[in-house]
């Protein structure tokens, strides 16, 4: 009796390649290296001003992009954004005096989907 050979079920350029994480995923591609250390960056700034909002309002802000020397806080609504307005000022000082190079804080309300 003659065996049958039975072809790859994939050609051997297309077979699985075995699984690795989502860091060394990213870490090997630059660009996501630059937007995971462009966020961790952000999530600093707003753990340095943490201190200084209202405890009320901690949970309503989230760190946005860092553009230049200018930074963006995402709000939960309009009256986070408008207590966050009033407090900018004394953010980007607090900021500055940390070493931390930014010369505006931009305030956005998040759309709700």
């Amino acid at each position: 009796m003659s065996t049958i050979k039975l072809a790859p079920r994939y050609p051997r350029a297309l077979q699985p390649k075995q699984a690795i994480s989502v860091i060394k995923a990213v870490e090997g591609a630059p660009t996501l290296a630059r937007l995971v250390s462009a966020a961790r960056e952000s999530q600093t700034w707003l753990q340095t001003i943490a201190p200084l909002l209202p405890a009320a309002l901690r949970s309503g802000v989230q760190a946005g992009p860092i553009e230049n020397q200018n930074w963006c806080l995402l709000a939960a609504n309009s009256a986070v954004a408008a207590k966050l307005r009033q407090l900018s000022p004394a953010l980007s000082a607090h900021l500055r005096s940390q070493g931390l190079n930014v010369q505006t804080i931009r305030i956005k309300v998040q759309m709700r989907v």
